[in-house]
């Protein structure tokens, strides 16, 4: 196979020789400690190097001086403590014949001055980024001579760290600040002309080959577009990376699309989300690596094998990351060289992983709850202690499935009951959004698996006491998910839910969407009416702002539909009372916050307020439970098995049957609990 897939054949880059074509591109998942890479850290990219990637490029945006501190958990190379870290760290990825090379940064602008030593944010001009929000000292000739001299002795490190390379991150952080006009209004010698905005790059690259030397890998991550009005532009894009190239200053271009410096340039163009298609930027790359001849790395929302393979069969790149994928399957690589491509976990792009960065402060895949926990979960379920049992799992959504897939591939004996026709539960109702319509792989991924593994799958069964008992169980796990509550506020049985209108329900005229949840659930369905001619949409939440509940990676696209759709927004109201008026609905708003009520009158009301558990089934079973439907929580955390009866069987709830909550909790749930079956 290595011989005739492109995707498989060694690539050698300044003496370097890369397994395959496949890297995880930098990027900075929170999991430093006290800023240095330890055992979470490690064992996340060590995954990767054990599933056989190429090469696993870490530590994005990792900071090189006390004022560039980390903002979003980036590593801290700043001072020689981290050198064991790297060579550890090295260790580990090369005995399983990985490369492994650290992403270096100045942040520049892009961070704040509010954190770490509190220092005063530097940058080329007095330019305010939107995102970070910190005014800038203007940079004077120390600082710059400071900083050259901080780069150098970063990448010194990283050589005496036993890695086999480095990558500056020019891209929306310091030498792209001073490269792009918008953000460089100095006069001096490092202002002006494209010679000069570029002087400080070349100057970094030079200080970092005179401490690294000729034949250590030395790349850079760069911009070559986007919409920022006044930015560094692609003609000047093509002149600066030829000028690199004459320089000697790197062996590779590491390119992405548009500025992370703004919420929208990253969600569009930097980390493209669910909102965009895939791999959308391969046309750009393939025009600029015709003007540039230096070898091109290249990840921008490349989920899939067949699109990776086209980009490197076609001489679009040389190297393809599909650094997201491999946070949905990390054994990517060895699943393709097995033959199992098509058991491939799919990333499906929900952003899941980028929004908990900014948010929670740690990535986390939507729906491979192993990755960031390998040191407590492994990525490969292992086999029971104790003798194969006989397990009933009720509901076949993302929790169902996830139960019923661990315990099959544990050696258990599985039965699924679902009360309809597929499986998918949530999931496949959530994907009717055309915004979200790729999470439907999670659905179609677990489907597969268990299908695979012969779980015995009982479809259109609205499984009772007496079919699950029938069964003779071991145990009962209850993921039958919940119902959407609209009836919380007076007059909600008049309204319809989210679920109603993607499931068909007819609605015109005007449309009231109603968000007390701030998740994907309202604002994915008021993007497919914001698009309908016969719909006006109004959106209202007790929030303070809309998506209140999501990171950079998706709320601006959500707000991009809004204000392109003509939808009327109003936070801080909490909706009281319901009622018919005429053919129409006339609803009641309070404020949390005084002022006076608010009326609006509408031809439909959608409420969004999570889901109730659906627990018939198991009310109908904790008395005859041996465990009284108790999960012993302690054991569920600490990943220790649950107690089984000698008589009769145990009963477990898992998902939205317990609290209404995500993708990702349901899988965690259910993934925990089958471990410890």
């Amino acid at each position: 196979m290595a011989k005739t897939d492109p995707l498989l054949s060694p690539f050698t880059l300044n003496g370097l020789t890369i397994r395959n074509r496949i890297v995880s591109t930098p990027h900075a998942p929170a999991y430093a400690e006290n800023g240095m890479p330890a055992e979470r850290y490690r064992l996340y990219h060590e995954e990767k190097a054990r599933g056989g990637i190429g090469m696993t490029m870490f530590g994005g945006s990792s900071c090189v001086s006390p004022d560039s501190p980390s903002v979003f958990g980036q590593l801290d190379v700043s001072g020689d403590r981290v050198i064991p870290y790297f060579q550890q760290f090295a260790e580990r990825i090369h005995g399983h014949g990985a490369a492994l090379l650290c992403q270096i940064s100045h942040l520049g602008r892009r961070t704040t001055w509010n954190d770490g030593d509190w220092l005063p944010v530097v940058a080329p001009s007095r330019v305010r980024e939107h995102s970070h929000r910190g005014f800038p000292k203007e940079m004077d000739a120390a600082d710059i001579r400071r900083i050259i001299g901080d780069y150098a002795a970063a990448a010194r490190r990283c050589k005496e760290g036993g890695l086999d390379g480095v990558e500056v991150l020019q891209n929306g952080h310091l030498p792209g600040q001073f490269l792009s006009p918008d953000m460089n209004l100095r006069t001096d010698g490092y202002g002006g002309s494209l010679e000069n905005r570029a002087r400080f790059a070349l100057e970094v690259f030079e200080a970092v080959r005179g401490e690294v030397g000729s034949d250590f890998v030395v790349g850079i991550r760069m911009e070559i577009g986007g919409e920022i009005e006044g930015a560094t532009g692609y003609e000047e894009s093509i002149r600066y990376a030829n000028m690199l190239r004459e320089a000697g200053a790197v062996d590779y271009l590491n390119l992405n699309v548009g500025r992370p410096d703004h919420n929208y340039e990253l969600s569009h163009y930097g980390v493209p989300s669910m909102f965009q298609k895939l791999a959308p930027f391969l046309t750009n790359v393939a025009a600029f690596r015709r003007e540039v001849a230096l070898p091109v790395i290249h990840a921008m929302r490349v989920p899939d094998l067949p699109t990776a393979r086209h980009a490197v069969s076609e001489g679009i790149v040389d190297l393809i990351g599909m650094t997201r994928a491999h946070i949905a399957d990390p054994h990517l690589v060895r699943k393709m060289i097995d033959g199992n491509e098509h058991r491939i976990r799919p990333c499906v792009g929900a952003g899941y992983c980028i929004d908990r960065i900014y948010g929670e402060g740690e990535a986390l895949c939507l729906h491979n709850v192993a990755t960031g926990r390998e040191a407590r979960i492994s990525h490969i379920t292992p086999p029971p202690d104790g003798p194969a049992r006989r397990i009933v799992v009720v509901g076949g959504g993302p929790a169902g499935m996830e139960a019923a897939r661990v315990s099959a591939e544990r050696g258990h004996s599985v039965v699924l009951f679902e009360a309809g026709a597929k499986l998918g539960g949530q999931v496949r109702i959530a994907a009717q959004a055309g915004v979200r319509r790729d999470i439907i792989g999670i659905a179609d991924w677990l489907a597969g698996e268990i299908e695979a593994l012969e779980v015995d799958i009982r479809f259109d069964t609205y499984a009772d006491a007496d079919d699950i008992l029938a069964e003779a169980p071991d145990a009962v796990i209850v993921a039958t998910g919940g119902l959407p509550d609209v009836e919380h506020v007076a007059g909600g049985a008049l309204c319809l839910s989210v679920w109603d209108v993607l499931g068909g329900a007819k609605v015109n005229g005007t449309v009231l969407v109603y968000d007390d949840n701030g998740q994907h659930q309202a604002p994915s369905l008021v993007c497919d009416l914001a698009e309908r001619e016969d719909v006006t949409v109004a959106f209202v939440t007790p929030d303070r702002a809309a998506c209140i509940e999501m990171g950079a990676s998706n709320y601006p696209k959500y707000l991009e539909r809004f204000h392109r759709g003509g939808v009327r927004v109003t936070p801080d109201h909490r909706l009281v009372r319901v009622e018919r008026d005429g053919n129409a609905l006339r609803a009641l708003f309070r404020s949390d916050y005084g002022g006076p009520d608010m009326e609006m009158r509408a031809d439909h009301v959608v409420i969004e307020h999570g889901t109730v558990p659906l627990i018939e089934a198991y009310d109908a079973l904790v008395g005859r439970a041996s465990n009284a439907g108790v999960t012993d929580m302690a054991a569920l955390v600490a990943g220790r098995a649950q107690p089984m009866p000698e008589d009769g069987f145990a009963l477990h709830r898992i998902g939205d049957a317990v609290a209404s909550r995500n993708i990702h909790a349901a899988i965690y749930d259910a993934r925990r609990l089958a471990l410890g079956l």
